[in-house]
């Protein structure tokens, strides 16, 4: 009988020593997953774009303590040194999110790096003859950006006092050029519908010339880090008789807020991306009107979470207002816009939401001058 009990207990010893050992061999086959954010210029602190993307890896993180995450800002902002950091870099990472139109061009290095998932915000992935391709482990994501344009657009419209207002830019990248639209399409649906008299001011030396060449007018700093000419617009505007500025420029678009707090009140500026309210604090007063939304960082989790669970699929997404992946801040203590302006804002959503209105868009077939108000 001691025998017996004593060959048991050897047994079960045995198989508590074996569980253990093959705990150790499955955490150590199934480490975190080693996440790289490769961005524009402008860095995860810009307070905008790459920064939203950032939180969502972040968020990620913290639900995933064994995930760890490096920034990479690519200082350039020129497509082939985009590439060349991808390529610098993607046999040391699980995942790449590449953050940006400049990295449009990284089909190529994905299909040679199959193990590696690919997260692409603001493209989709082409390959070597630059035809738009759809890939495995590559999930791309663009924004509807002429739908949250068009929010700012009749905001502006409804909230200036001079009845004029402009749009500034980074570079004439497509989900910029969409912003630009939109906003131009806000103020022409406030104009027809509610009763506005409001003109969009474009300064001629800072005409935007989109991916193909196109003169798309606006107002466009050139790069996404330039916060000294971001400045010198914002003044220009001002001295134009400007009050309120939409500004979609990345870091640059810090000087158009430097520009704005400087102004005593006199201009104020629509956020952009995320909720810039925190960025907009003058003493005791604040410049932003309000902010226009892209959900970024929620939808970056969610597929940083697919690849964890291993429910990951490689496709190329538009995400629109009808999941309300894009938007405005309307939540009180966060914007300056009228209970009125805000009625409008909600109605307008709705009609952006089922299709009734269609803001102009870069590749969207037809211009701002072609909108139709139904």
């Amino acid at each position: 009988m001691k025998r017996a009990v004593g060959f048991i207990a050897m047994v079960l010893i045995a198989g508590t020593l074996f569980a253990a050992g093959s705990a150790e061999q499955q955490a150590k086959a199934a480490p975190g997953l080693n996440i790289a954010i490769i961005t524009t210029p402008s860095g995860v602190d810009d307070g905008s774009f790459n920064q939203d993307n950032y939180n969502g890896i972040l968020a990620f993180v913290k639900n995933h303590p064994e995930a760890k995450v490096t920034a990479i800002r690519e200082p350039s902002g020129d497509v082939a040194a985009a590439l060349k950091a991808a390529a610098d870099v993607v046999a040391e990472y699980d995942v790449l999110v590449c953050t940006g139109f400049q990295f449009a061009g990284i089909g190529e290095l994905a299909q040679e790096n199959p193990d590696t998932k690919f997260i692409l915000v603001d493209t989709y992935p082409t390959d070597a003859k630059g035809n738009t391709v759809e890939l495995p482990n590559v999930y791309a994501m663009t924004f509807a950006e002429q739908e949250s344009g068009f929010f700012a657009g009749v905001a502006a419209a409804l909230e200036t006092k001079t009845n004029k207002v402009a749009v500034v830019n980074g570079v004439a990248y497509p989900s910029n050029v969409n912003y630009q639209y939109g906003f131009e399409c806000g103020v022409i649906y406030a104009n027809q519908k509610l009763g506005t008299k409001v003109q969009v001011v474009e300064l001629p030396s800072q005409a935007g010339t989109d991916v193909t060449g196109a003169n798309v007018r606006g107002n466009y700093v050139g790069s996404f880090a330039d916060e000294a000419t971001g400045k010198i617009i914002g003044q220009q505007l001002l001295a134009q008789g400007v009050d309120i500025i939409f500004v979609a420029a990345g870091a640059s678009g810090n000087g158009v807020f430097t520009a704005a707090k400087e102004s005593n009140g006199k201009l104020r500026v629509i956020g952009c991306d995320v909720d810039q309210w925190d960025d907009g604090v003058v003493g005791n007063s604040n410049i932003i009107l309000t902010s226009v939304l892209k959900v970024m960082s929620l939808n970056v989790e969610r597929t940083l979470n697919r690849i964890q669970d291993g429910s990951f699929k490689g496709q190329n997404v538009l995400l629109k207002a009808d999941t309300d992946s894009t938007g405005f801040v309307k939540k009180s203590g966060r914007n300056q816009l009228q209970s009125s302006t805000i009625e409008k804002l909600d109605q307008a959503y709705k009609l952006v939401q089922d299709g009734t209105i269609v803001p102009a868009s870069n590749f969207g077939g037809f211009t701002p001058e072609q909108f139709k108000v139904n």
